[in-house]
């Protein structure tokens, strides 16, 4: 901890003279990391094979496309965000002039998580750099492979006063969250998120916490069910499902139910065919055995409370993957409906109308994201209405975190504040009101003490400015 606390100070004072880093600056750094970066491309997959598994197509389009479509955006467009905006006055105090002017934030802390243990290190650091910040990184200790990678890459382009990982277990993260950090940003989940978040307050440091949650998709009766199915099935079982924005359960209209499960049968076995061992090559394995078992446990205890597996959910305990698992005949009360899966299960509940998969989202906790099928204007824009969510998709999942435009982020359970693009670069830092006056103020007529005509000027002010 020694050593934590006095890489901590140096930063501290670090960030004292990034306040007046350029454009130029910050750009450098980020194209020196994004090169290094590719640079390791071959380390990066080995990495991620060896902790999770992660085929190397899988591996090119989430990580190494993650990491390199931020960093490039970031590049491209950090003048325009720290450039210094002037803002209107309002006639009452037309003799002054206004700005707001982008900050660092100082000191900030990234606690990253094991499904993307790299992109997730790497993406909110681009924003931190992008801002003018020094870094503490602690990466997820369930993926050891990427954490030492991380480790790295970093020590090969900053030095420990601008940007630190630190490698360790939960006690590691306890003792960081103890220092005065002025931006924490967490992913992970809500259980955590809440004591990250008070460690936080401790300090009353800003915080950006991505925390998942169940992410629903809405299947109704104008649905492409044949396009439903496939992007449903993809998005939902890359990664193994192991993904804080993937398809958590279906609320699929009755009337086409049937034909919905059926398509993702069929997707499924074109997907993974030859069997759970031939499949691991393309298929992530879950992160660890804690991880496998709660999964396996909560298969078992779905199917006990009524739910059918009509396809996989076969296990290799040696090579922890648990084979696609589709169920049916789930009602609201099954265990299945209750904790983010966060795995290859995808339960699939009938629903009567669109009105009852409304209800049932709103009466549970915010999603992090929210994926409705539907051809009808009119539906649509009944779902967007009556439902709040961190993000939603319409004809699609999960592709709103590809556009560096949208903000990515949750709402209440599933997360608080948002990052990526300009959004990052705003979360990491700290819109400073300026206002310049001048030797000319009205107000001077205004001083005490406080007779009849002042007190009508006054009035006249309220009413006419």
């Amino acid at each position: 901890m020694q050593g934590v606390n006095k890489v901590f100070k140096a930063q501290q004072l670090k960030s004292v003279s990034l306040r007046s880093s350029t454009y130029r600056d910050r750009q450098r750094k980020i194209k020196l990391l994004l090169k290094n970066f590719l640079e390791m491309e071959k380390e990066i997959l080995t990495a991620l094979s060896n902790d999770l598994g992660k085929s190397k197509t899988e591996a090119l389009l989430a990580e190494i496309y993650g990491v390199k479509t931020e960093a490039k955006f970031a590049i491209k467009n950090i003048k325009s965000w720290m450039k210094t905006k002037r803002v209107e006055s309002p006639l009452a105090i037309s003799f002054t002039k206004s700005w707001v002017k982008p900050e660092p934030k100082g000191a900030v802390l990234i606690i990253s998580p094991w499904n993307y243990p790299i992109m997730l290190c790497i993406n909110p650091l681009i924003a931190a750099i992008a801002s003018g910040n020094t870094a503490v990184i602690k990466p997820s200790e369930l993926t050891p492979a990427s954490g030492l990678l991380v480790k790295k890459l970093i020590e090969k382009t900053f030095s420990q006063e601008e940007v630190a990982v630190f490698l360790g277990e939960k006690d590691l993260a306890q003792k960081l969250l103890e220092l005065p950090f002025n931006h924490i940003m967490f992913t992970g989940s809500p259980r955590v998120g809440k004591l990250v978040m008070e460690a936080a307050a401790k300090h009353l440091a800003g915080v950006t916490l991505e925390l998942g949650g169940k992410s629903p998709v809405i299947v109704d009766k104008h649905a492409n069910i044949k396009d439903a199915a496939w992007k449903i099935s993809f998005f939902k079982f890359a990664n193994a499902g192991q993904t804080c924005t993937a398809p958590d359960y279906v609320l699929c209209d009755e009337t086409v139910h049937d034909d919905l499960v059926g398509s993702i049968q069929k997707n499924m076995s074109e997907f993974f065919s030859g069997g759970i061992d031939a499949a691991s090559k393309d298929y992530c394995s879950i992160a660890n055995e804690h991880h496998f078992n709660r999964l396996r446990g909560a298969l078992k205890q779905a199917v006990s409370s009524g739910a059918e597996v009509v396809s996989g959910g076969e296990v290799s305990q040696g090579g922890l993957y648990l084979s696609p698992a589709i169920l049916t005949g789930v009602n609201y009360e099954n265990p299945i409906m209750e904790e983010e899966i966060f795995g290859p299960i995808l339960p699939i509940i009938k629903t009567k109308n669109l009105g009852e998969a409304i209800e049932y989202i709103n009466n549970n906790e915010k999603p992090l994201a929210l994926y409705l099928f539907s051809n009808k204007s009119s539906e649509q824009n009944k779902v967007l209405k009556n439902t709040s969510s961190g993000g939603m998709v319409i004809n699609d999942c999960v592709l709103h975190h590809m556009n560096p435009n949208l903000p990515f982020g949750g709402i209440n359970n599933s997360g608080v504040g948002s990052y990526h693009g300009k959004f990052g670069f705003d979360a990491f830092s700290h819109h400073k009101a300026v206002l310049k006056s001048s030797s000319f103020s009205p107000f001077k007529i205004m001083l005490p003490p406080y007779t009849k005509t002042k007190e009508n000027l006054a009035n006249l002010i309220k009413k006419y400015f």
